[in-house]
């Protein structure tokens, strides 16, 4: 039987239109590639959300490695602006254009590919997962979170995990994550007194609360970083008003700032600090501070050892680099598969990620599928 081609696979996923939170039909066809192939799939479906799960071998197995990633992508924009049909899959000069090209339907069809000719030509003694969900680019309640808790409760167990999401900056193999920075937003709204801009007195105008509550908070350094992290970050991302007029004195504005945050901070520590800040300002100003906060996801860090090993010497004997062990970067689904089990992230290179012309050379998909099979090949030796 014939090898799966990885890069025409991730062709046939990019032109299924599956923009959050659509299915497009790339687990429909993944479902029937993982089926004929002689995995037992289940759709996982929940909350509007598809998702799937697809294991071959026994079930509970105390050896199954596992791989998550996501058939969803972000909206194309301005579709005028391409010079390709986003959904189209067009392969010019080696280079493979389309909307999910890096992020990430060529990792899923490379793993995908990987585990079907692996189970094929070499069957192991263990399983293979595979849990790909079709929420990940949106609010991920119910895509990896669904999985995991049908895992839990079927009894389905993953011994370690590696996410495919495009971890390299510049180039091939030269950076994989074993952590990821919290993530947490905090909005804000002051309440004050509209008023005529020529008697503030009549007035109580929130404006210098917010931007006193903020000075506070972005100049304030959280850490220094930390053995496995770079230092956390607060960024100021919005404050708004919304008032037009320059002679009156706005009753409310409203700012929100964003969060990344290592491992010598929590959620909740971070949470009580914000709503300490701003009911000093609060206190100092007069005016009514409501605070909204929400953690997407705490920081965590799988320790550098045999899953970072293994992973790292497939990297190296297919590329010839040795990955950086990294927790840059922004959210994946990791932090959700991190209370299941060990897991790493290791895929392409991401420049285009999320851009117009996302795109990925050919050459990168099949070298993905390589490793992902050293990968294998390894842990089951």
């Amino acid at each position: 039987m014939s090898k799966i081609d990885a890069a025409a696979l991730t062709a046939d996923l990019i032109k299924c239109p599956s923009v959050t939170p659509a299915e497009g039909g790339a687990l429909v066809l993944l479902e029937k590639l993982l089926g004929d192939a002689g995995f037992e799939c289940q759709r996982v479906d929940r909350g509007g959300i598809a998702n799937l799960f697809a294991r071959w071998g026994s079930k509970g197995h105390a050896k199954t490695f596992g791989f998550n990633g996501h058939t969803d992508v972000v909206p194309v924009g301005d579709e005028s602006a391409w010079s390709k049909p986003p959904f189209g899959a067009v392969i010019e000069d080696g280079i493979l254009y389309g909307r999910g090209a890096t992020d990430m339907k060529s990792g899923v069809a490379a793993f995908a590919a990987a585990a079907i000719d692996f189970v094929r030509e070499t069957p192991p003694d263990g399983a293979i997962i595979l849990a790909i969900t079709g929420d990940e680019e949106a609010d991920a309640i119910d895509g990896t979170t669904a999985l995991l808790d049908h895992m839990a409760t079927t009894g389905e167990q993953m011994s370690v995990c590696l996410v495919g999401e495009p971890t390299c900056p510049n180039t091939m193999g030269e950076m994989m994550k074993i952590g990821r920075r919290g993530s947490m937003n905090a909005w804000f709204t002051f309440k004050g007194k509209q008023g005529h801009a020529a008697y503030p007195h009549r007035a109580k105008n929130p404006l210098p609360a917010m931007a006193q509550l903020m000075h506070q908070l972005a100049s304030h350094e959280l850490d220094q970083g930390t053995a496995h992290f770079d230092a956390s970050t607060l960024a100021v991302v919005t404050m708004d008003t919304g008032n037009p007029a320059t002679n009156v004195i706005p009753a409310e504005c409203r700012a929100t700032v964003n969060i990344r945050f290592n491992d010598a901070h929590s959620g909740g520590g971070l949470t009580d600090w914000i709503n300490e800040q701003a009911a000093e300002v609060q206190s100092q100003t007069g005016i009514d501070i409501d605070v909204t906060i929400k953690v997407s996801g705490e920081n965590f860090i799988t320790p550098p050892g045999a899953l970072s090993d293994l992973v790292s010497n497939a990297v190296k004997s297919e590329t010839g680099v040795t990955p950086e062990l990294s927790t840059s970067g922004g959210t994946s689904d990791a932090r959700f598969v991190q209370h299941h089990c060990p897991v790493v992230e290791f895929g392409l290179v991401g420049k285009s990620m999320h851009q117009v012309d996302e795109n990925v050379p050919v050459a990168q998909i099949h070298q993905l599928k390589d490793i992902y099979t050293r990968i294998l090949r390894d842990y089951f030796a």
